[in-house]
C-alpha cells in the first residue's frame, strides 16, 4: 500500500473545510430562499468574492501577466461552475429538499467518469467501495433511515434540473486540473470567478434589474456575507487546490460529507439533532471518507503550493 504523500494530505484537510463551507450554505441558503432570485444571489456573490480573491492575490504578490494567457480557461470553468449554482436554486424552486440532496450524491460518480474521460484516472476497486458505502450513507441520512421514503422517491422537473447543475459541477472538477498551467489556487480561483460572473451578468442582466436591492432584509445581506467569503471564496479556493493533489473520484467523494455537516449546522442553530438512526448514516460517510484516506496510487507530483 503506497502512503499519502504530504501534499495528498494537503487536499484532504482542504476538502473537509471544503465540506463544512458548503454545508453552511444549505442552512443559510433556505433561510433567505424566498427573498432574492437565484440569478440575482448567485451574481452577487460570484462578484464579491472576485473582489475579495482579487485583493487576497494582490497581498500575497501571487498575481502575473501569465497567469491570464488563455481567458478562454476561466470563462468555460466559470460557466461551469456558476451554472451549478444557478440550476441548484432553480430546480429547488420546484423540487423537494429530500429528492434534491439525493440527485446530488450522484456528482462523485459522475466525476469519477469525467476524471477517466478527461484525465484518464482510474477508480480503483478500493475507490469504488468508498464511493459505495459513502452513497449508501448519505441517502440514509437524506432519507433519515426510512425506506419507504427512498421507495417514494419521484424525480420531477426540479430534480431534473439540478441533475444538470450537477453534471456541470462533476464536470468542473477534472477540468481544473486539465486546464490549470501553473497558476495557484488563489490566482486561478480569481480568474474563474471573475470569468463566472461577467457570464451572470450578461445572462442574468434581467433578474440583477428587476431585484429591489435597497428592500431586501438584513439577513439577506448577512447570507450574502457567508456564500461570498465560504461558500465561494473559500470554497473555490479549497477544491482547486484539492483538485490538483487528488483524483477526482475522491475529490467528489466529499460530497457525501455534506449531508453530516448540514447535521450540525442545523443543531448549531437551534434546530436540533437527527433521530439515533439517521446517525447511523453519518457513521458510514465517516466510514467511507477514512478507505478513501488508504491511497493506492503513486503520490501526485504536480501540485503547487499556495
Amino acid at each position: 500500500m503506497v502512503q499519502l504523500s504530504r501534499e495528498q494530505w494537503k487536499g484532504h484537510a482542504a476538502l473537509i473545510v471544503f465540506s463544512i463551507s458548503v454545508a453552511g450554505s444549505y442552512s443559510l441558503g433556505h433561510i433567505v430562499a424566498n427573498e432574492i432570485a437565484p440569478m440575482a444571489i448567485t451574481t452577487v456573490r460570484f462578484v464579491l468574492a472576485a473582489v475579495v480573491m482579487g485583493m487576497f492575490a494582490l497581498m500575497t504578490g501571487g498575481m502575473r501577466r501569465r497567469n491570464f494567457e488563455a481567458p478562454w480557461r476561466y470563462l468555460f470553468l466559470g460557466a461551469l461552475f456558476a451554472s451549478y449554482f444557478v440550476l441548484m436554486f432553480e430546480g429547488l424552486k420546484t423540487a423537494d429538499a429530500v429528492s434534491a440532496v439525493a440527485v446530488y450524491t450522484l456528482m462523485p460518480a459522475m466525476a469519477a467518469g469525467f476524471g477517466w474521460l478527461v484525465l484518464r484516472q482510474i477508480t480503483t476497486p478500493r475507490m469504488a467501495l468508498a464511493l459505495s458505502v459513502a452513497a449508501l450513507g448519505a441517502l440514509w441520512v437524506i432519507f433519515k433511515g426510512e425506506l419507504g421514503s427512498l421507495a417514494g422517491l419521484d424525480v420531477g422537473r426540479g430534480e431534473m434540473i439540478y441533475f444538470v447543475g450537477c453534471f456541470a459541477h462533476a464536470l468542473y472538477t477534472p477540468m481544473v486540473r486539465r486546464l490549470n498551467r501553473g497558476e495557484t489556487a488563489i490566482v486561478f480561483t480569481f480568474g474563474t470567478l471573475v470569468a463566472g460572473a461577467i457570464v451572470l451578468i450578461l445572462v442574468g442582466w434581467g433578474e440583477l434589474m428587476a431585484t429591489d436591492w435597497a428592500a431586501l432584509p438584513a439577513v439577506v445581506w448577512i447570507a450574502i456575507a457567508y456564500l461570498v467569503v465560504f461558500s465561494t471564496a473559500v470554497a473555490f479556493v479549497t477544491l482547486q487546490y484539492a483538485t490538483l493533489r487528488l483524483p477526482s473520484a475522491k475529490v467528489m467523494a466529499y460530497a457525501y460529507l455534506t449531508p453530516s455537516v448540514v447535521i450540525l449546522w442545523e443543531a448549531a442553530l437551534g434546530n436540533g439533532f437527527p433521530a439515533p438512526m439517521v446517525l447511523l448514516g453519518v457513521g458510514l460517510t465517516i466510514v467511507a471518507l477514512f478507505i478513501l484516506l488508504k491511497d493506492e496510487e503513486a503520490p501526485e507530483t504536480s501540485a503547487q503550493d499556495v
